[in-house]
């Protein structure tokens, strides 16, 4: 079992958005594809564009204070 933050990653229906990142957070975010992907067992890791939409998921759930305004 993975110990990282980001667990398996699960298909959704997507809208296109376009950012640009730094290259040293591409390089983290190629980095972290390889070690999630030998980590949960696949045989290619997921491309590192792919894994900015739940890392900001999984940060903006963990996010108490957001949570607590949105419900206001």
């Amino acid at each position: 079992m993975s110990k990282l933050r980001l667990g398996p990653v699960v298909e959704d229906r997507s809208v296109k958005l376009s950012v640009e990142v730094p290259g040293a957070l591409m390089r983290e975010l190629t980095d972290y594809a390889a070690v999630h992907g030998r980590l949960n067992g696949l045989s290619e890791p997921i491309p590192p564009e792919k894994l900015i939409p739940p890392i900001v998921e999984r940060f903006i759930a963990g996010d108490r204070e957001f949570s607590k305004q949105r419900r206001r």
